[in-house]
């Protein structure tokens, strides 16, 4: 009992000086605007938050996100053909692909796909 009460003595204490030790060896700045920020994303926060943002550049981010999802949603369907019945799975599966195409038409045809204005 007593040498299990040492131990953990001998842990604190060592704990307590390597903290103490970080502590002193520490290059903090606080003169970083940047580090001492709750958001170190490159924007400041002390000034508007209202900067132009592309909007093509959004659309192709959520044209991304939307095909993403969709082949995360591909993959267990490939995995799942040879466990349920094939007319079902065909239909499914066909329904989904129109579903995607008929989307990427729609993006075609609102020249969202087009890099230039």
């Amino acid at each position: 009992m007593i040498t299990i009460l040492m131990i953990s003595i001998i842990f604190i204490i060592l704990s307590n000086i390597m903290m103490f030790l970080s502590m002193i060896l520490s290059k903090k700045s606080f003169s970083d605007r940047e580090k001492s920020s709750p958001f170190e994303c490159g924007f400041d926060p002390k000034s508007s938050a209202r900067i132009p943002f592309s909007l093509h550049f959004f659309l192709i981010t959520v044209i991304f996100l939307i095909f993403d999802v969709e082949i995360a949603l591909i993959f267990p369907m490939v995995s799942t053909y040879s466990f349920v019945n094939t007319i079902i799975w065909s239909k499914i599966s066909y329904f989904f692909m129109i579903i995607l195409i008929l989307g990427l038409y729609h993006e075609w045809n609102q020249n969202m796909l087009k890099w230039t204005n």
